[in-house]
């Protein structure tokens, strides 16, 4: 195999691929880069075995067709701090690759591509079509509630409902749940629900563009994910997500419409006084006023006022401020609805066309 690129396509595709890689990998080979170049194009993959990634790009000419695969860290470091301008990659003798700029030259040992795990194909009986935007939209109004508590792992992931010509994304670690569901262009006529895990997810959020569409295919225990170039595979979390429904309470009458951005720094401010040992920040709700404050006697007290119009009764209710945070910073509305019921009810956001977000609220100490 020989090709000579650009560094920027290059270092682009390694960007792309480079979190896939585990750093504590089962098999040696999942620490390599597989690269492929065949038909004018220049193929990388990258892949854990739950989750994988493929793109391609044009290169700038291929010399030879060919394969091998690379130590993905020893080839990142190479190409990122190579000078700009064209590099050669040549696969020798015995898995010998040698990468060349200018007056740089680099040789690394990599291992044949028969050894590399392929990424599965799913048929695509069952899909559906998003735009990019949207897509990465609503993963990244959800995507943060999603539980890290491996023991809990059934809540370790996003889970994706279609349903006619709706889709669903709802995410929940047992103390917070955001919901966010979108109607599709074309109705579907299957219904699905599948758990993603945060990892793919997270792989998905960071590769999705503005522009563009995205194809959503659902196999058995596999989704994959193509766009532009790129194919993101990852296997579901099996098992039964709890039963969310049940604690989304109808829109209340009594809404108190706040500025977001009010709001979130209002959150930010007091909580600069939390800490591990006294989490909680206090919101007393008033007839025209929020007020948010920390009382802490070894740090100090913080205090912030926010004008607004309630016409219900007035109480002090406890949250973890950065669950608020969270979600506060993730919307772009200009105005969010805020529901309190009590000092034990949740909190409940509601903003955008058909998104909730749902906090528990906690002790006042």
């Amino acid at each position: 195999m020989k090709f000579k690129t650009s560094k920027g396509p290059l270092l682009k595709a390694i960007q792309a691929l480079q979190n896939v890689i585990s750093v504590k990998a089962t098999l040696p080979i999942l620490s390599n880069f597989l690269i492929e170049a065949q038909k004018g194009k220049v193929h990388m993959t990258a892949t854990d075995l739950d989750v994988g990634i493929s793109l391609n790009f044009s290169p700038l000419g291929i010399n030879e067709e060919g394969s091998i695969t690379v130590p993905a860290k020893r080839f990142s470091d190479i190409v990122r701090d190579l000078p700009e301008g064209e590099i050669d990659v040549t696969v020798r003798k015995n898995n010998s690759v040698s990468i060349e700029s200018q007056r740089c030259f680099f040789r690394l040992m990599g291992l044949p591509k028969e050894e590399f795990p392929k990424l599965p194909k799913l048929h695509e009986k069952e899909s559906v079509t998003l735009n990019q935007r949207l897509l990465k939209n609503m993963l990244g109004l959800t995507s943060f509630a999603v539980s890290h508590d491996e023991t809990r792992y059934i809540l370790n992931g996003v889970l994706f409902v279609v349903k006619g010509k709706d889709i669903r994304f709802v995410a929940t670690d047992g103390r917070r749940l955001a919901l966010i569901e979108k109607e599709m262009e074309s109705p579907q006529e299957f219904k699905k629900e599948i758990i993603v895990p945060i990892k793919a997810i997270q792989e998905l959020t960071r590769n999705l563009g503005d522009e563009g569409t995205v194809k959503i295919v659902f196999g058995e225990n596999q989704i994959s994910f193509q766009f532009d170039d790129t194919i993101i595979v990852s296997r579901l979390i099996e098992g039964q997500f709890p039963s969310y429904e049940q604690v989304i309470p109808k829109e209340g009458k009594d809404k108190i419409v706040v500025n977001r951005e009010r709001f979130l720094w209002a959150a930010k401010r007091v909580a600069i006084l939390t800490s591990p040992d006294s989490q909680s920040i206090k919101i007393d709700l008033f007839k025209d006023k929020l007020v948010f404050s920390k009382n802490s006697p070894d740090m100090g007290e913080a205090r912030e006022e926010i004008d607004i119009e309630h016409k219900g009764g007035e109480f002090s209710v406890g949250f973890n401020p950065q669950y608020l945070i969270d979600a506060l910073k993730s919307l772009k509305d200009q105005n969010v609805s805020l529901e309190l019921a009590g000092s034990e009810s949740p909190g409940i956001i509601r903003a955008q066309e058909n998104y909730i977000y749902i906090v528990l609220p906690m002790q006042l100490s």
